[in-house]
């Protein structure tokens, strides 16, 4: 990062608190909603530990949180979300057509992957997984 230049609200926050906002846009996209108990679900965690992050990233201004409410991603928070899920995309994408890993393996490791790798090191194998793919089809 250049002298001067603010971190973007994505590097401050943790792979966790990431996956929270990839899920509660996933819930959003699939039911129309998100609930505590939904997220807790999905995450395999217990209720409180998504009503303290929900309170973490309501702080951070990425959701809205009020307690016994659906909740909602903030348009800063959606941002993030998105960006997020178009990582694991890639990520799941070349590790399952270019590396042609399992699909179980694959997921595990962009799930992992998303959170830990540079915004150059991602365009660039984004632009080489599309090419990979544009070249293997007839």
């Amino acid at each position: 990062m250049a002298d001067g230049e603010k971190p973007a609200p994505q590097e401050e926050l943790t792979s966790n608190m990431e996956d929270y906002l990839e899920v509660i846009l996933n819930l959003q996209e699939e039911r129309k909603v998100a609930r505590v108990k939904d997220v807790a679900q999905r995450l395999k965690v217990k209720m409180p530990s998504v009503t303290g992050a929900m309170k973490g990233l309501a702080e951070k201004g990425l959701v809205n949180y009020e307690r016994y409410s659906y909740l909602t991603l903030t348009e800063a928070g959606e941002k993030i979300a998105r960006e997020i899920g178009e990582r694991h995309k890639t990520f799941y994408s070349f590790l399952n057509n270019v590396l042609e890993l399992d699909p179980q393996t694959a997921e595990l490791d962009a799930c992992r992957l998303e959170h830990a790798t540079s915004r150059k090191t991602f365009e660039r194998l984004k632009a080489f997984t599309e090419a990979f793919i544009a070249r293997k089809q007839p």
